[in-house]
């Protein structure tokens, strides 16, 4: 008897637990709205937070101490009476962020037999070659925030020391932080741009010795919100990155997000972001004052039309069919300036010091312009300091 009382005590739970589930996904799409609630320094205490949110019919996501708020999804008469009270700062809208990929893309998949190494052409084109008699960037920790890295993947494997997923987190449906492998592809192409090994397969990446953790704050689709880049940048914190690359944006801007750019790039991160593919203002964060954002170049140092511009763009890279790692153990050549950022990643893991902007090679028009900022980044000068150590012309 004892068995069958707790058996359906168990069965009771499960059913309890779907309908919590089934409720609250019922309720998102009936207008419930996704929110960061952020709270006076003096209301820090999460589960009176949680408490808080839920007295106003809200469904607490994540915490962020970070900022000192929480994700939620909130009845939209709520915003305002919430907002209301002494205890809440802001209230900032959660937007959507994005993978910054270019289409269209082509290749990928599983090889049946790895292929042989070749240096990819944006990696010899910023010179990093040059660089490895210095530095191949071994003992620098680099966050992928983005959707994950192929685990597994052979031209990848040997530099990947860890990981954490914020994909899917929900107080009904805990996330599993293990759960960082790529099902996507684009964060593992971002990867081996800044470290596949120098392996004799594959490609090699501009710090082929960096080590490289996967921060997975997109899903499969490639999307995700601005709260999971929040929690994404304090595990980075927390667990002593030195670079953070975020090739994803917004066209919106939220005070969360800076503020915890700024919180990171004040712990001594490097904070690297691509600028955009839309061709106009530059997307959040790479707008942001404390990271540096990164225009595309095609081969010929041509910016593309679609690579955003405006005062905030700092340097270029190339980011026009570029040949790196994709998930599956495989390869994939894309474009945009998510592929131009990592180039930028990598070449700050060959020397953590270096000034990006005093060893870029200035492209026209003359001078630092809203365009390709200081001009096109240069690894090999970056980690030398030796000028024109490579081939700085196409």
């Amino acid at each position: 008897m004892a068995r069958v009382t707790k058996l359906l005590s168990i069965l009771f739970l499960c059913v309890f637990l779907i309908c919590m589930a089934s409720a609250a996904i019922a309720a998102e799409d009936n207008g419930l709205v996704r929110r960061i609630v952020v709270f006076q320094d003096t209301f820090a205490n999460e589960p009176a937070q949680a408490a808080l949110l839920g007295a106003f019919g809200g469904e607490p996501l994540r915490p962020l101490p970070l900022v000192n708020g929480m994700s939620v999804l909130l009845p939209p008469p709520a915003v305002s009476r919430l907002a209301a009270r002494g205890e809440v700062v802001r209230i900032d809208v959660d937007a959507k962020v994005h993978a910054l990929p270019k289409p269209p893309w082509a290749g990928g998949g599983k090889p049946k037999a790895q292929p042989s190494e070749v240096l990819p052409w944006g990696v010899d084109r910023i010179d990093a070659e040059y660089a490895w008699a210095a530095s191949t960037g071994l003992g620098v920790n680099v966050a992928v925030i983005d959707t994950g890295i192929d685990r597994d993947h052979p031209d990848l494997a040997d530099n990947i020391a860890g990981g954490v997923n914020y994909v899917g987190t929900a107080r009904w449906k805990p996330v599993n932080p293990n759960k960082w492998d790529d099902g996507n592809g684009h964060g593992t192409h971002v990867a081996g741009i800044i470290a596949a090994l120098d392996n004799d397969i594959g490609v090699v990446g501009v710090a082929p010795e960096a080590s490289l953790y996967a921060v997975r704050v997109l899903g499969n689709s490639g999307s995700g919100y601005v709260s999971d880049v929040v929690a994404g940048l304090e595990w980075a914190i927390l667990n002593d990155m030195d670079i953070c690359n975020m090739s994803l944006g917004t066209n919106t801007s939220v005070q969360s997000l800076r503020e915890a750019c700024d919180a990171a790039a004040a712990y001594g991160l490097l904070l690297v972001a691509a600028a955009g593919n839309d061709g106009g203002a530059v997307d959040y964060p790479a707008a942001y004052s404390s990271v540096i954002a990164v225009a595309a170049v095609d081969n010929s140092d041509t910016r593309p039309s679609w690579s955003s511009y405006g005062p905030s763009v700092e340097l270029a890279a190339p980011g026009v069919d570029v040949y790196s790692t994709w998930k599956g153990g495989g390869y994939k050549t894309i474009g945009g300036t998510s592929m131009a950022a990592p180039h930028v990643a990598g070449t700050l893991a060959l020397n953590l010091s270096a000034d990006l902007c005093a060893s870029a090679d200035d492209l026209p028009p003359a001078g630092v312009d809203d365009y390709t900022g200081c001009g096109l980044v240069d690894a090999g000068e970056a980690a030398t300091g030796i000028p024109d150590n490579g081939d700085d012309l196409p």
